[in-house]
């Protein structure tokens, strides 16, 4: 069929897919694919989109590469230099010695040669999807509950400075950043506390964030009128050795079709071993709080980020979300009341009065981020025929979903991806 679209003019072969997991990675894939004229399946083990990951994920759409817990950092940078006790990615019950190597190559990552290299690729990355993001929510004429601008707080300038590195990355891809002292901060977030010491901010004007499940229901939603098909309660069990399709569990025949997208997070290591692709997928539990906006004046009005604690508090149409932590294990399923204590103060410290902490309407969320050593993702083909993988954002999945799927949408059908992909190749592990 010939296509006309926003990517231009192309030959489109129409083909059968199936994509297998529907975060929100899957239904941007999802979104993309069945865009282009193919019958798109998901399969999602789950009830419904954006249950897992996805579910109350910090909002933040860019920039992407200040996300706390995007990229490896150096964490005993900001004790030496920035003062105070900086966040660390913690081992729970479960991470066992394989939790240990894997925290023990996050932190080697930050100080590889590959390292200003990735950083490079993946602000291009983070740019392109906050510019896809933009242009779908046009296109669907939707509310996401999205907000403009985004502060990162300098509690004194040496955190500046180490933040300089990402800072000239991000202008390099074309991201406005100001350096604002404190009162000019107190002017763009007027909610923020007066007697809370402050040196000053980062300033990006055209940060954003945005309710990241809404956005998933609704691509699920587009792309079901554009014939793509959402199966839930269905749990992929295997990838077909011999050809592209799937063995879903309750089948005995598997589910055949031209091409497989893997998007299915923490699972996609397990389906790829017995291909001999050993991908060191991490679950990197966050937390979320999520409460009602109680003053206007008083709350956030874009996104804030405490570089320090590794914290994002983030606007959500009539709510606040204050976003932290990593560990790594399962925990038994239990909550780290010391971080929750932290998130709950880092609100009420930065915007007093500006959220119902005590209403019950809040929701407490702790979840899992699928994570590779690097910070980067895995795009591009898989270790058979007919196979593709977009999996491994970890905490920044929201920030480059539509992106994400937009490149392997442009790899299915023949064309040639805007951005250069070889930074998130498979073959790098």
């Amino acid at each position: 069929m010939f296509h006309m679209g926003c990517r231009g003019f192309f030959l489109s072969v129409r083909m059968r897919i199936l994509i297998v997991g529907a975060g929100i990675v899957g239904t941007a894939t999802a979104y993309e694919l069945a865009r282009d004229g193919h019958e798109v399946s998901v399969l999602e083990q789950a009830a419904s989109a954006a249950e897992q990951a996805s579910f109350a994920s910090a909002g933040l759409l860019a920039p992407a590469l200040l996300i706390p817990w995007a990229t490896p950092t150096a964490e005993g940078a900001w004790a030496r230099r920035a003062g105070g006790r900086p966040a660390a990615m913690r081992l729970v019950p479960g991470a066992g010695l394989a939790g240990r190597g894997w925290r023990w190559r996050w932190r080697r990552a930050a100080r590889t040669a590959q390292a200003a290299a990735r950083l490079q690729a993946l602000a291009a990355l983070g740019q392109a999807s906050l510019e896809r993001t933009r242009d779908i929510t046009q296109a669907l004429d939707a509310d996401i509950e999205a907000s403009r601008g985004t502060l990162v707080l300098l509690r004194n300038p040496a955190e500046l400075q180490l933040l300089q590195p990402v800072r000239a990355v991000l202008e390099g891809a074309g991201v406005a950043l100001q350096e604002v002292d404190a009162a000019t901060a107190r002017l763009i977030e007027p909610g923020l506390a007066s007697d809370v010491p402050l040196a000053g901010a980062l300033h990006a004007p055209d940060g954003a964030s945005a309710n990241c499940r809404l956005f998933a229901q609704l691509l699920r939603q587009a792309a079901q009128e554009l014939g793509a098909r959402f199966h839930f309660h269905t749990r992929v069990q295997a990838l077909a050795r011999d050809g592209a399709g799937v063995q879903v569990a309750g089948r005995q025949e598997p589910v055949r079709a031209d091409a497989v997208v893997l998007c299915s997070g923490l699972a996609s290591a397990g389906l790829l071993r017995p291909l001999g692709l050993r991908l060191p997928l991490a679950p990197v539990h966050g937390y979320s709080i999520t409460v009602p906006v109680r003053d206007e004046m008083h709350a956030p009005q874009g996104s804030v980020i405490d570089p320090q604690h590794r914290i994002t508090i983030t606007r959500q149409g009539q709510r606040v979300r204050v976003s932290g932590g990593a560990e790594l294990g399962h925990a038994r399923g239990a909550h780290d009341e010391a971080t929750l204590r932290t998130l709950y103060l880092a609100l009420s410290g930065w915007f007093p009065g500006g959220a119902l902490a005590s209403s019950p309407q809040v929701q407490v969320w702790r979840g899992a981020r699928p994570t590779l050593p690097d910070g980067a993702p895995v795009l591009g083909a898989g270790p058979m025929p007919g196979l593709w993988l977009n999996i491994g954002h970890g905490a920044s999945g929201w920030a480059q979903a539509c992106g994400s799927a937009s490149a392997i949408a442009d790899l299915i059908g023949g064309r040639a991806p805007a951005l250069d992909l070889s930074p998130f190749a498979p073959a790098r592990f």
